[in-house]
C-alpha cells in the first residue's frame, strides 16, 4: 500500500526540554492512526512536525514530498487551539475557509455532516462549547483533503455528537482519506484506529492494532472487590488466582465472568465481607499503564500508578 505519511526519527527540542525523541511511524491511504497520551506527551509538537508547521529533525514526507511542499488542498487540519471569528455564524466560518481553496465541498453539506444544519446561522460565540469544536472539524473537512489531520477533536463535544463524528471519521476512511487524529480518550482511540501510538515524555512507547496491544501488553482481567480489607484477610481467602490490595480495593487477577462467583464463595468461606464487585477486561488504558506507569484517564491528565506516585510527575 501507497505511504501516504512518513516519519523516521522525529526530534523537536525546547531549549533543554525534550518534546520529541526520536518517534518513527507511518500511514497509508484509508488508515486511521491514533497517537494517544495525556498533556505534554508530545502530541501536538508531533502534529506540527508532521504538518510542516513546526520545525523538527528527522525524516517527514506526506505524499512522498516535504510536508512544506505538498499541495496544501490535500491535506485538512484542525488544530488543538483554534480561535475562529466569534461574531461570524458556523456558515459563514466554513464558507471562509471554502474561499481558500480553488475547488471545495458544498459548505451546507459538511456542515450537516458534522451535525450542524440546524445551528449553520447561529454565530460562533453562540454556539455551545461542543458546536464549536464541530464547526473547527468542518472547516477541515471543507477542502476534501486526502489527509485529515486531528488535534484533539472531540474535547468538549457531548457523547451524541462524538459519535457523529466518529462516525462520520469512519466513513471518509472507508472512502480512502488517511485520518492522524490524537486523543486522550482510549475509547475513541479503540473505537476509530486501525493501529494506535502511544506517546510518553515525546517517546512512542508502543504502535500498533489496538486488539494486540492489549493482547500484548494488557495483562489479565480483573475483579475489583470494594470494601474495607487487611492483609490478614486476604490471606485468608482460598482462592486460586492471583489477589493483592491496590488503592484501598481488593484485586483478583484473571478472573472470567462466569468464575465470579467462585471468588464470592471465597469471600464468604473466609468472613470477608465487602460493598460491590466490578469486573474489568483489559483495555488501552491498562496498555498505556503498563508500559508507562501512568494512565491516561478520561481527563487525559497523567494517573500514577501506586508504585510510581512518590516519583517525578
Amino acid at each position: 500500500m501507497d505511504e501516504v505519511l512518513v516519519a523516521e526519527d522525529v526530534q523537536r527540542r525546547y531549549g533543554d526540554t525534550v518534546a520529541l525523541d526520536g518517534v518513527s511511524l507511518t500511514a497509508t491511504a484509508g488508515e486511521v492512526l491514533a497517537l494517544v497520551g495525556p498533556n505534554g506527551a508530545g502530541k501536538t509538537t508531533l502534529v506540527r512536525a508532521l504538518t510542516g508547521t513546526t520545525d523538527a529533525e528527522g525524516r517527514v514526507e506526506l505524499f512522498g514530498e516535504s510536508p512544506r511542499a505538498v499541495d496544501r488542498s490535500r491535506i485538512g487540519l484542525l488544530p488543538q487551539s483554534f480561535s475562529p471569528h466569534e461574531r461570524l455564524t458556523a456558515r459563514e466560518l466554513v464558507a471562509y475557509y471554502a474561499g481558500l481553496y480553488d475547488e471545495t465541498r458544498d459548505v451546507d453539506a459538511v456542515l450537516a455532516d458534522v451535525g450542524l444544519a440546524d445551528t449553520a446561522d447561529t454565530t460562533y460565540e453562540n454556539l455551545s462549547g461542543g458546536q464549536q469544536r464541530r464547526t473547527c472539524v468542518a472547516t477541515a473537512l471543507i477542502n476534501d483533503p486526502d489527509l485529515l489531520v486531528l488535534d484533539e477533536p472531540t474535547t468538549g463535544i457531548d457523547p451524541a455528537g462524538r459519535q457523529a463524528i466518529w462516525e462520520l471519521l469512519e466513513g471518509l476512511a472507508d472512502r480512502g482519506v488517511t485520518i492522524l487524529v490524537t486523543t486522550h480518550y482510549m475509547e475513541e482511540a479503540e473505537r476509530l484506529a486501525d493501529r494506535v501510538g502511544l506517546l510518553a515524555d515525546g517517546r512512542l512507547a508502543a504502535l500498533d492494532d489496538p486488539e494486540q496491544l492489549i493482547a500484548d501488553h494488557g495483562g489479565d482481567s480483573q475483579l475489583l472487590v470494594d470494601g474495607t480489607f487487611d492483609e490478614d484477610a486476604v490471606s485468608a481467602i482460598d482462592y486460586p488466582a492471583r489477589t493483592a490490595l491496590r488503592n484501598g480495593q481488593l484485586v483478583v487477577y484473571g478472573v472470567r465472568p462466569e468464575s465470579i462467583g467462585g471468588v464470592v464463595d471465597a469471600l464468604e468461606g473466609a468472613g470477608v465481607g465487602y460493598d460491590g464487585l466490578t469486573w474489568t477486561e483489559p483495555d488501552l488504558e491498562a496498555v498505556y499503564l503498563e508500559l508507562t506507569g501512568t494512565g491516561v484517564g478520561r481527563g487525559g491528565e497523567p494517573q500514577a500508578t501506586a508504585a510510581a506516585s512518590g516519583g517525578p510527575q
